[in-house]
């Protein structure tokens, strides 16, 4: 089971809630000796310092704080040199760059999230300072004569490069509709007036998976009412459609289940859903099973179904378990960690659960026993 969950970066176990701190950012940077770093949290529309430590001959640091959730904070240096970080509990991230070039040259491991933001970071700075570079030498050659052929040219490019972010932007956002880091993306601007993310369905989607995770979270909250306000101001007939429908934010999961049958999630729309991520080698997951089992036989024939996913390696351990524990639902599983599922529904302990509504929407996540129990007996 640990070597299943260390293959991911995201899969973390949670600590407990009697620790003092549950993440911690340590780091080096060259030519940092004796200067500052400063931990600022980052708000809705500002930001405030909340830690500080002056770094030792070495350059290197170590901060470390408390989160319920995923929360972004600045590592800042000076002013305009920061690196943007997505801490969630238990993380333990390291940061490493230069004093001099930080926001340019920062490296970060130990934080999943973080290193995505990361990605889109600089991925955002190359398109951008290519497309300024074009934009500059359009306006300065414009009135050229004779300059027209290349003219076009720079169009193209400019066309090319802007197109080429925004649709790896598209594709993050639904790649990751369960991780904060798509708030980071679905932030991003050309201008003032110009997402970068195009796609109106994948915003939509992970604005409403997002909000269904973390409907306290305020800087999910401000995204949300954000995109609702994007797509209400387009006016052609499409998005007007787009805005009628709810969106499903629950994605896509194939697996076989142990008789080698694809089994599809989104076959299940039309029934209340309960999502389970679980490993039979797990004495917290082998329990819950038990409830589950008295659950499933009250429920099925109101509706109700179970699409179990392992994260097992080991079909003979998850084929016993399932014969041992009467699971009579859906139970699928690659046999090498179900990797991709996991990382689609953010998943970070086990076990997990989400619950889906008639349309696949997700509705609560890791309800148990009294709880599960009488949001069933609503819904059902």
């Amino acid at each position: 089971m640990n070597r299943i969950l260390a293959l991911l970066a995201i899969v973390l176990l949670i600590v407990s809630c009697g620790k003092k701190y549950n993440y911690t950012i340590s780091g080096k940077i060259d030519g940092g000796a004796g200067k500052t770093v400063y931990l600022n949290l980052l708000l809705t529309s500002s930001q405030k310092t909340i830690d500080s430590v002056k770094m030792d001959q070495a350059g290197e640091f170590n901060l470390k704080g408390q989160v319920s959730s995923p929360t972004f904070f600045l590592l800042k240096l000076s002013d305009g040199n920061f690196a943007t970080l997505l801490l969630d509990s238990t993380e333990h991230a390291t940061i490493t760059g230069s004093y001099k070039h930080f926001a340019s040259d920062y490296r970060v491991t130990g934080s999943d999230n973080s290193e995505k933001v990361r990605e889109l970071t600089f991925g955002y700075a190359k398109a951008k300072s290519k497309m300024d570079s074009i934009r500059l030498l359009y306006k300065k050659h414009q009135y050229d004569a004779g300059y027209q052929g290349e003219l076009e040219r720079m169009d193209k490019e400019y066309l090319k490069l802007a197109n080429d972010y925004s649709a790896y932007v598209n594709d993050f956002v639904k790649r990751n509709p369960f991780s904060m880091a798509s708030v980071y993306a679905l932030y991003q601007k050309w201008d003032e007036n110009n997402y970068v993310a195009n796609d109106f369905q994948a915003m939509k989607t992970a604005a409403s998976a997002l909000n269904a995770v973390y409907p306290k979270n305020d800087q999910v909250k401000a995204m949300y009412s954000n995109a609702i306000n994007i797509l209400k101001g387009q006016k052609n007939a499409q998005f007007n459609s787009l805005m009628n429908e709810k969106a499903v934010n629950s994605p896509e999961i194939k697996l076989p289940d142990a008789s080698g049958v694809t089994q599809s999630l989104w076959s299940l729309h039309g029934k209340c859903v309960l999502l389970h991520f679980w490993s039979a080698k797990d004495r917290t997951c082998r329990i819950q099973n038990q409830v589950l089992a008295e659950l499933y036989a009250k429920y099925k024939h109101k509706g109700f179904e179970i699409y179990m996913v392992s994260v097992d390696d080991d079909k003979s351990a998850w084929t016993a378990a399932i014969a041992e524990d009467h699971l009579t639902w859906i139970n699928v599983g690659d046999m090498k960690g179900s990797i991709q599922a996991l990382i689609s529904f953010n998943i970070h302990e086990i076990p997990s659960n989400y619950l889906l509504d008639k349309a696949g929407n997700i509705v609560a996540k890791n309800l148990q026993g009294p709880s599960l129990n009488s949001t069933l007996a609503k819904m059902l």
